[in-house]
């Protein structure tokens, strides 16, 4: 009992010996699986200017792994809510792993593309296990900056499938790109199968960070843990604003992703070798910028209020890149970096805030139904942004993407609804 108390007590670091290690392999883990769901989207560009598919083609295949993670998302977190992380990710990254190296021996795109759906079935499991480690790990006034360490998985996994894909599908077409993910995700599930513990019960406290410290000093934060056993989607609208808000911000974080490389060598004329280097340098700063949010929004007491702000400046910068995109601006590509760091700073912001109003017992299952929603949106956007760009350019369709963030800054709670959440 002192023990639990000294690890919650405020001023304390608070922090388990061994959370820094279960967070390195979950951030490992879903690395591995972004590398795998995003590899499709680096073939676009072969796809397209080599193998004749329209973008609109090429962007169903590439959206192939997240509908199969729509699929499962769910399933999945309320099997690590059951079970734990460690075999849901270790099992989980197994099956990747598998599918990629089977998706190498086939024929045909409508062969690759359900190998790559059974793949993207699999490495769901990585999201919501990734998640609850840093919830059960880290207490509440350390969940943003170890979230926001969690959320650079993301954009490190596109940047090692934007450096390395393009380069192995030139040398050996599609079956040499898949090797990539497949390699990737076999080691760390080995990894992770060694390495990750469940948390005991005094790692971390279920307390959010906009709890008070008079309310946790009188016991209120135990009580409140009690509380959110139940369903914490009941009596309150919060949960699922913040889902909308995550929805809408993906198409933008994925419009980027899919198309940046195509759209700097077929818009701007850049080589491949050095598209891939600007998406892949982009996406690292990126990950960057998501911890430095988590730290803010740790250092303000919420979420929302900084997840408002990355809203509209992703509303504002895809109008900016419309702009430069249409006047041929040789600022284009700097823009295209900018873009692409704003529009991915909202993942961890979003997923701490779920995580924490659910609470231990239903994290899981709330990260899933967050990740759902954003890859159902993100298996839209690959199509459907594609055939709008065949049908009225880049720069209109970046105009229409802007619409989505935009939409979002009303939708995100308000600071005094978050604080009444606790």
């Amino acid at each position: 009992m002192t023990s639990t108390v000294s690890m919650r007590a405020p001023g304390a670091a608070g922090i388990h010996p061994r959370a820094w290690l279960n967070l390195a392999l979950g951030v490992s883990a879903q690395t591995a699986g972004t590398v795998f769901v995003n590899t499709p989207a680096f073939l676009i560009l072969l796809l397209h200017t080599q193998r004749g598919l329209t973008l609109a083609e090429a962007g169903l295949l590439a959206a192939t792994p997240t509908v199969g993670m729509v699929l499962t998302l769910f399933a999945w977190g309320a099997l690590v809510d059951r079970i734990g992380e460690r075999w849901v990710i270790a099992v989980g990254l197994a099956l990747t792993a598998l599918a990629a190296f089977a998706a190498m021996t086939v024929d045909g795109y409508v062969a690759i593309g359900a190998f790559l759906l059974v793949g993207g079935m699999a490495s769901a499991s990585t999201n919501s296990a990734s998640g609850s480690l840093v919830v059960r790990w880290f207490p509440s006034n350390r969940r943003g900056l170890a979230m926001g360490i969690r959320q650079m998985a993301v954009p490190l996994g596109v940047t090692i499938a934007a450096v390395s894909v393009p380069v192995a599908a030139e040398s050996g077409g599609v079956p040499s790109a898949l090797l990539v993910p497949g390699l990737i995700a076999a080691v760390i599930a080995l990894a992770c199968a060694l390495g990750i513990r469940t948390a005991p019960p005094e790692a971390a406290d279920a307390r959010p960070a906009s709890t008070s410290p008079s309310a946790a000093a009188s016991g209120e934060a135990a009580a409140g843990g009690v509380a959110r056993a139940a369903n914490p989607y009941r009596g309150s609208a919060f949960l699922w604003r913040i889902h909308a808000v995550s929805v809408l911000l993906v198409v933008p974080q994925f419009t980027v992703s899919t198309f940046g490389l195509v759209w700097l060598v077929t818009e701007l004329g850049w080589e491949p070798l050095a598209a891939g280097v600007l998406v892949g340098a982009a996406q690292f700063v990126g990950a960057i910028g998501r911890i430095l949010v988590g730290v803010w929004s740790d250092r303000l007491g919420s979420r929302v209020r900084p997840l408002r702000w990355v809203a509209l400046s992703a509303a504002v910068v895809m109008l900016l890149l419309a702009l430069t995109d249409a006047a041929s601006w040789g600022a284009a590509a700097v823009v295209f970096v900018i873009a692409t760091v704003v529009v991915v700073a909202d993942n961890g912001l979003a997923f701490t805030s779920v995580a924490e109003t659910a609470g231990p017992a239903w994290s899981g299952r709330a990260l899933g139904v967050q990740n759902t929603g954003q890859y159902v949106a993100a298996s839209i956007v690959g199509p459907a942004v594609g055939a709008l760009i065949g049908l009225v350019g880049y720069p209109l369709a970046f105009v229409a993407v802007a619409a989505f963030p935009a939409a979002a800054i009303a939708l995100v709670p308000r600071i005094s609804e978050e604080r009444d959440r606790f």
